[in-house]
């Protein structure tokens, strides 16, 4: 690390003397006239030197010519002072550019680390992968997710794992790049199309962007029932200016969902905050236990869905229900226990903040 910084101190001196160089060759032209006047002088001499050859007709040499003399009248007629170098300001200036370097390298051992190792990036996602995934940040995470990728080969679930770390590490263009990568593997699986819709709406502000809605035409082409495509590509209509049809493909929407399913109460009140008017009061919270009740059921019965494992814990921190949550995670944790990016997935889930209001 010292070696780095002598080596920065000795370029950083190299630089200055180069710039001083230069100033003193052009202080070896001191009191240089000013060559404006004859630029113009020569442009006359090649006005007529084109007017004499023909390339130019003689109205046009009258007027370039006429414009050329009254810029060489205006040239003469300014006075200019001849540049001169200030002398006593080169002392001052040689030595503040030595001793910039050594000063800025006495700072350094006086508040820096010299003696602290280099860190290369490899090493630090090896220490990452000894690791705990619920002890590692989104970033790292992020960075383990990748090196596995590099080391085990392409693999959607793996690029959708990554995304999800992306975007919790507040880097949703990563997530994108991510999620086109698992698309190019799986272009068939539908949601991949659909959280590549929502990614790119986070990018754009929560605004349904031209790229967000063909994300979402997409999905929708694989599975004309997807109600997160049809969700959103309905408010992209009503935020077009189409009100009544996009209310009425929410209308749609909702009514072939049960009555359970929390998604059809936020379709629901998606409708009321279109129309102005307040929402239907429903026993929401009855509702979504109940989907959530089912979703641990059917995990009972058939377990090996990390997916669904991610949305049960999040579900459980959503609704504040702390014992549960700590109770599937342990269990998703220990079916998945060599596998590091659905146990990021999991642990990112178990930090969703409980929904305002909730009772538990």
């Amino acid at each position: 690390m010292i070696a780095f910084w002598v080596v920065a101190g000795v370029l950083s001196a190299a630089a200055a003397g180069l710039i001083l160089q230069s100033a003193a060759r052009a202080a070896q032209r001191d009191g240089a006239l000013d060559p404006t006047s004859a630029v113009y002088r020569r442009q006359l001499r090649e006005i007529d030197d084109l007017a004499e050859r023909g390339l130019i007709a003689p109205g046009e040499r009258q007027v370039a010519h006429a414009e050329a003399a009254r810029r060489l009248l205006s040239a003469d007629d300014a006075s200019s002072a001849p540049w001169t170098a200030q002398v006593g300001h080169r002392r001052p200036v040689l030595v503040a550019a030595l001793l910039a370097p050594l000063v800025a390298l006495g700072l350094y051992l006086a508040v820096g680390a010299p003696g602290l190792p280099d860190q290369p990036i490899r090493t630090r996602i090896a220490a990452w992968r000894a690791l705990e995934p619920s002890m590692l940040t989104a970033p790292q995470m992020a960075a383990v997710l990748k090196n596995l990728i590099a080391e085990r080969g392409p693999d959607a679930e793996a690029y959708g794992f990554l995304a999800k770390a992306e975007i919790a590490a507040d880097n949703p263009s990563g997530a994108i790049r991510a999620l086109r990568r698992a698309i190019e593997i799986a272009p068939q699986r539908v949601d991949l199309w659909e959280g590549l819709g929502e990614v790119l709406m986070i990018e754009a502000g929560g605004e349904v962007s031209p790229n967000a809605r063909r994300a979402f035409e997409e999905a929708l082409k694989r599975d004309p029932k997807s109600a997160i495509a049809r969700f959103h590509l309905a408010r992209a209509r009503i935020a077009a200016g189409d009100r009544s049809g996009g209310l009425a493909q929410w209308r749609t929407l909702a009514a072939e969902m049960p009555l359970g399913d929390p998604r059809r109460a936020a379709i629901e009140t998606a409708i009321a905050e279109a129309q102005g008017t307040p929402a239907v009061a429903t026993d929401q919270m009855a509702a979504i236990r109940g989907m959530v009740a089912g979703l641990a059921a059917r995990l009972d019965a058939s377990p090996e869905d990390p997916e669904g494992w991610v949305r049960l814990v999040r579900s459980h921190a959503v609704l504040g229900q702390d014992a549960e949550r700590d109770a599937v995670l342990a269990k998703a944790r220990a079916r998945y226990a060599d596998r590091p990016e659905i146990l990021q997935a999991l642990d990112i889930a178990a930090k969703t903040p409980p929904m305002a209001g909730v009772t538990r």
